[in-house]
């Protein structure tokens, strides 16, 4: 064999070993395109004024999506986008009752650098929207990072046929399911009759009539989710309500913990926060239901799951 020849054969063999041990490199594509799931902990200095925390936050948010791909992967240019928070709650950030405005902004403005023609933010509150979206802090950083903030008009919610194996219909907001996306972002915390309220449960703040839930509310949130399709979540953990939730109040039940996931399995990120606030994803009747109805997996490491420490 001549020189050429075997040096050829040698690079030739190479590649073809490292394809085989890193198949994601294959056609450019890398394992942040691959993932399903990412998972982002702060691992510098803890921070201690509110400038410092809201760079936690953005920091925390735009890896997590950059570790799936980027927002491109689920943003096309013109695409009309629901983001999806929690603010069901008259409370500031602190008390970890509503979902962090500076991830919500943060999305936002990845949302716009991917090319969406319009970003609208909205909930269903349970206290006066007026009060929550002020309290929260979301109006103000949804308005200055360029989204339409929306109050949810009770008399145009309309009954749409859900189909689930529990709940057949249930009053829908056109505007949300009209989206060409709709980016689910709850908060990790404490519920007193879900057990804990994450990517599942937020779902309800499309909805009216939510007290039909209450009787049966695992399957109930499993047939509005399979309704919804979800695409994209984003968990909200750098403030965990741990007690007296859904509302709380008391600095005293909120954990720091500086970590937020993202991905396209929701069951999988519920059973993720479940774990990070310090429960069994099992023991979660939504989370197991969710996966009963082929929703995903419990097992969220089964999946192409990427863990960053940020810094």
């Amino acid at each position: 064999m001549c020189d050429r020849s075997r040096r050829e054969f040698l690079i030739g063999s190479a590649a073809a070993g490292l394809l085989a041990a890193r198949p994601d490199l294959l056609l450019g594509q890398t394992s942040a395109k691959s993932a399903d799931m990412a998972v982002t902990r702060w691992s510098g200095t803890k921070p201690a004024a509110d400038a410092a925390m809201k760079d936690v936050a953005v920091k925390l948010t735009e890896q997590a999506i950059n570790a799936l791909g980027g927002m491109k992967r689920f943003v096309s240019r013109g695409d009309v986008v629901w983001v999806k928070p929690n603010i069901g709650w008259d409370r500031t950030p602190e008390t970890a009752a509503n979902t962090n405005p500076d991830v919500v902004a943060t999305i936002i403005r990845l949302c716009f650098d991917a090319g969406a023609k319009t970003v609208k933010v909205g909930d269903h509150p349970c206290d006066v929207a007026e009060k929550t979206y002020v309290a929260s802090g979301i109006a103000n950083a949804a308005r200055e990072a360029g989204a339409k903030v929306v109050f949810l008009d009770k008399t145009r919610f309309k009954e749409a046929k859900i189909g689930g194996e529990l709940v057949k219909t249930i009053p829908v907001y056109p505007e949300i399911i009209e989206s060409d996306l709709v980016i689910n972002v709850p908060i990790v915390k404490h519920h007193r009759l879900a057990g804990l309220t994450m990517c599942m449960k937020n779902y309800m703040g499309v909805i009216d009539k939510r007290n039909t839930f209450h009787q049966a509310i695992a399957p109930s949130l499993a047939d509005l989710t399979r309704f919804m399709k979800p695409r994209l979540c984003i968990l909200d953990a750098t403030r965990m309500l741990k007690a007296n939730g859904p509302k709380g109040g008391k600095l005293e039940d909120v954990e720091t913990k500086w970590m937020l996931a993202a991905g396209v399995d929701i069951v999988a990120l519920d059973a993720w926060g479940a774990e990070a606030i310090g429960r069994k994803p099992t023991d979660i009747e939504s989370i197991v239901k969710g996966q009963e109805y082929g929703l995903g997996k419990i097992d969220y490491r089964s999946l192409a799951l990427r863990e960053l420490a940020v810094s």
